[in-house]
């Protein structure tokens, strides 16, 4: 079933992009005006350098921040993307560039475009953005500094003074000017990273042609002047983070409402739909983002979580915790986590890591009652029925000594290659005497390439168990 589902979503995206293009086709001429005339800056730099520098960039971006794969969100911001590509003038519509969206687990209010097409877009900003307008503002925005070609021409302009030497320099000072201090290290040179800082006069082109796509893909263009007001109202006291690598041109408010008048009004233009909302909620209720200064201290992952067939996207656990409380224990679990009750067991796990009889990513804690008090033979026999049950896994080593709630315990790691991610799991077993003879256990599960982002978790629920027996 995973091959034919990545089949009808492909196909489903492929004609989402045709009816995307349709509808800018068919727009009003009103919504089609001529604008401002734009031209591009000179660049030294060949299309097909754009590309490649993009996507050098874009791969180690996202070994370094922290991608949110939720499929809803995800979707909803590409089917939004698409769309304003396609309203693209066609003098700046380079069939070589590789528009991609992705959604980055941080609530600043920033978002960022590599040469090329590979776009970013903080979780912040569209829990900040008022309207789906407003993000889309914020998008066009960046489209127009790809279209334009700004980051090439800021290399062009670098080149007189000797410092940028490549691709791959480009790359690094793409990165550096575009994520700030997360990737800033990323960077070849310092000054490389000063020139991929657009200036005014790329932003106000990057606005003006925003307008332009904004007007021709159906919003109103006077959405984009209402979102750069609304990221400076909420930039908190260090100042906007996107405006700290987009300055805010002189009188750019003004000049985005001067180019709307000359595009004329748009009819029913988009502006709050139902799956910009519901997207929204659904981030807000996702528990608390990291700040961009706490991902660069190592505190927010490296990846987002990834895509898996047991019900979704599985985002990394939140820096939040709540209280767990029933008659065997309490406990703290972060609180993006949610509680699947069993017979006899409780599974805690983040959306999207629990199917039928599966769990990718979480904890699992019950009582398992055994023939024996001694813990060492009662955990052998648990541990048997776990493999039974579980054959892919082995155990890794013998037992290391373990506290639960003040007690002597046990724990033990297990591993194989899961047939549900196809990937390599790790399942810690820690195990403890009850007063009354039963064990009490609890299994701690991840995927291995996951499992670093999700010990901290670990640790912390450890810690926290109080046995009530």
């Amino acid at each position: 079933m995973k091959n034919i589902n990545h089949r009808n979503q492909s196909r489903a995206r492929a004609i989402c992009a045709w009816l995307m293009v349709l509808t800018v086709a068919l727009m009003p001429l009103s919504a089609l005006a001529q604008g401002t005339r734009i031209v591009a800056p000179k660049n030294g730099y060949k299309i097909q350098d754009d590309v490649q520098a993009g996507q050098q960039a874009a791969r180690e971006a996202e070994q370094q921040l922290p991608i949110l794969n939720d499929y809803e969100a995800n979707a909803y911001l590409e089917r939004v993307g698409q769309r304003l590509v396609s309203a693209i003038p066609s003098e700046f519509n380079h069939p070589e560039f590789r528009y991609s969206f992705k959604l980055v687990n941080a609530r600043d209010i920033n978002a960022f475009a590599l040469p090329g097409g590979p776009m970013y877009v903080n979780r912040g900003m569209i829990e900040a953005a008022k309207s789906e307008g407003e993000m889309a503002g914020v998008m066009a925005h960046e489209i127009s500094h790809v279209a334009l070609r700004h980051g090439t021409a800021q290399a062009t302009k670098a080149q007189k003074y000797s410092i940028l030497g490549g691709i791959g320099a480009i790359a690094g000072a793409v990165i550096g000017g575009g994520v700030g201090s997360v990737i800033g290290q990323g960077s070849q040179t310092a000054v490389g990273v000063y020139f991929l800082k657009f200036g005014r006069e790329y932003e106000t082109q990057a606005d003006i042609l925003g307008a332009q796509i904004m007007a021709r893909a159906g919003y109103d263009p006077r959405d984009l002047a209402r979102m750069f007001q609304t990221i400076q109202q909420q930039g908190g006291r260090g100042g906007p983070e996107f405006l700290s690598s987009h300055p805010n041109p002189e009188n750019r408010y003004a000049r985005i409402n001067q180019e709307a008048q000359l595009l004329g009004a748009v009819r029913n233009p988009i502006g709050n739909s139902r799956e910009f909302l519901n997207v929204q909620a659904r981030l807000r209720g996702q528990g608390r983002a990291p700040s961009m200064g706490e991902i660069a201290q190592g505190q927010g992952g490296q990846t987002g979580g990834q895509n898996y067939p047991t019900g979704g996207q599985v985002a990394y656990p939140s820096t939040r915790y709540r209280t767990v409380n029933n008659q065997l224990f309490r406990l703290s679990v972060p609180d993006n986590w949610r509680d699947y009750a069993g017979q006899n067991s409780v599974t805690i796990a983040p959306e999207g890591a629990v199917g039928q009889n599966v769990v990718t990513h979480g904890v699992i804690l019950g009582i398992d009652r055994e023939q024996t008090t001694d813990l060492r033979t009662a955990t052998d026999q648990y541990l048997r029925e776990v493999l039974q049950g579980n054959p892919y896994l082995r155990q890794q080593g013998g037992y290391r000594r373990a506290t639960v709630s003040g007690r002597a315990g046990l724990a033990t790691t297990l591993s194989g290659r899961s047939p549900v991610t196809g990937q390599t799991e790790i399942v810690t077993v820690v195990t403890t005497t009850l007063r009354n003879g039963d064990i009490f256990y609890m299994n701690a599960i991840a995927p291995q390439s996951d499992y670093r982002n999700y010990q901290r978790a670990f640790d912390q629920i450890m810690r926290s168990i109080q046995l009530n027996d």
